[in-house]
């Protein structure tokens, strides 16, 4: 395994410290440094304990169930912490002045407060998790419902639906949803290494050109998995439109595209094939295919990644 060095802005008090130690509790909060600590060796010791044994097999599901656990639990923590607020607001909005009032707001949002840290406290074990889970077998986790903050660890993830409807809220200025979104589709194959280099360079020149984009992906395995690998190395906001083959069957990749036409994309950058010769004669991956025609018909700027000039 691969020692987690944690990065050195966090060796002292980190913005999630300064939010601990405004709560005013008796009992003090574990630093962000330690919380990073914790969930790098959870990640370790159960890798470490199911390797060269008969559950590597499992090695996938037990891994993202780890993470996924801590993920579940942020959103729980953060539900309550919503209701807290929503009290806070009744309360606010009938308060009479009287003690017990004021009593009662204050309990509250000290709960709504401390709810907040303890969901950030989950994230930040999820997220540390989550990237020794990478560092360790080069897959990436990405949560399977709903959207989540990120950390200097990870980007922060939206669900395409969501994004879209930010979208059609922005044209109405009820909201932003950010800057420019760069979609990409690649085929499942096209995962080696010559591959992950052109996906890089295709990725890098993009954030070049939009240096506040989000990039856009369905996070299917192969190239789109890379795509999601440098959008975390990278701190790019990651948009997922995930395919949904059990309402849409078959067709389920290309309605995806929908979705990512949706989002009113700046570029959209396509892989069709593997780039490395050793593959031999891929046939071409039809959504990656489709997502360009897509965006050829909404007049869409598209790019085509291609293997290095000779």
């Amino acid at each position: 395994m691969q020692p987690f060095n944690t990065p050195a802005f966090l060796k002292s008090a980190s913005a999630f410290d300064d939010q601990t130690a405004a709560l005013g509790e008796v009992r003090p909060h574990p630093t962000e440094e330690r919380l990073l600590q914790l969930g790098h060796a959870l990640m370790t010791e159960l890798l470490d304990v199911i390797a060269d044994t008969a559950l590597e097999d499992y090695q996938t599901i037990l891994g993202e169930a780890l993470i996924g656990a801590f993920h579940s639990a942020a959103g729980r923590i953060e539900r309550d912490a919503d209701r807290a607020r929503d009290a806070m607001r009744a309360l606010d909005r009938d308060f009479d002045g009287s003690e017990a009032a004021d009593v009662e707001l204050q309990e509250a949002t000290a709960k709504a407060r401390a709810g907040d840290a303890a969901a950030r406290t989950a994230e930040l074990v999820r997220d540390a998790a989550a990237h020794c889970w990478t560092v360790s077998t080069g897959e990436v986790w990405t949560a399977w419902r709903g959207s989540r903050r990120g950390s200097v660890l990870t980007a922060a993830q939206l669900e395409a639906k969501q994004a879209i409807r930010s979208l059609r809220a922005r044209k109405s200025g009820e909201a932003d949803p950010g800057g420019p979104v760069i979609a990409f589709r690649g085929a499942p194959s096209a995962d080696t290494a010559e591959d992950a280099g052109r996906i890089f360079d295709a990725l890098n020149w993009a954030l070049t050109e939009w240096p506040d984009m989000a990039l856009a992906t369905t996070g299917a395995k192969g190239s789109e998995k890379l795509a999601i690998k440098w959008s975390q190395q990278k701190g790019v906001k990651l948009i997922l439109a995930r395919a949904d083959f059990d309402a849409h069957g078959k067709a389920a990749p290309f309605r995806a595209n929908d979705d990512l036409i949706a989002l009113e994309p700046t570029c959209c950058l396509i892989l069709a094939h593997s780039l490395d010769e050793g593959r031999g004669s891929d046939r071409p991956f039809g959504p990656a295919m489709n997502l360009g025609q897509k965006a050829i018909e909404h007049g869409v700027r598209h790019v085509a990644i291609r293997a290095r000039a000779a």
